[in-house]
């Protein structure tokens, strides 16, 4: 197979999952996704991850695990996604997203998830531990970018 591989990741801290909304391209703005990008050459799929996720969201992230599967997005492009953690920062809108928001248990349904992701984010929602892990940040906030409001948060192309 020689698809081009977009890696994702389900980012887990207080017991919550990091969502992230499409702000580009028009057909994808307004979706929500898992946040991620594509592989490079030479890297890992956590490589990559780990580099998506700051160069999107600004934040250090630890892959945990790989969830099975692999999911199709575009001709000549697959997703893979992991699990991760948040080490440090706060999650802000930084490249392609225009919000985030972190869900809860059950609460996946409050987004209007790519149907890429839907899979994918089922799954990462069975996988969503429970409890209060301290990370050195007050996850309860995300940065706002330059149009979003300020305060807690409320609950490239890369497809």
């Amino acid at each position: 197979m020689n698809d081009r591989v977009v890696v994702a990741g389900a980012v887990y801290d207080q017991g919550r999952m990091l969502a992230a909304r499409r702000s580009a391209p028009p057909e994808l703005a307004g979706r929500w996704e898992l946040p991620g990008g594509k592989l490079e050459p030479g890297e890992t799929g956590e490589q990559a991850l780990v580099r998506e996720l700051r160069e999107e969201l600004g934040v250090e992230t630890e892959p945990l695990e790989r969830i099975p599967g692999e999911w199709p997005l575009a001709p000549g492009y697959v997703l893979r996604v992991w699990t991760a953690r948040l080490v440090s920062g706060v999650p802000a809108p930084l490249q392609d997203h225009d919000e985030l928001r972190w869900l809860g248990p059950g609460e996946s349904d409050a987004v209007d998830w790519l149907d890429q992701d839907r899979p994918a984010v089922a799954e990462a929602m069975r996988r969503l531990p429970t409890g209060t892990a301290v990370t050195g940040t007050d996850s309860a906030e995300v940065a706002p970018d330059r149009d979003a409001p300020t305060g807690p948060l409320s609950d490239g192309a890369r497809h």
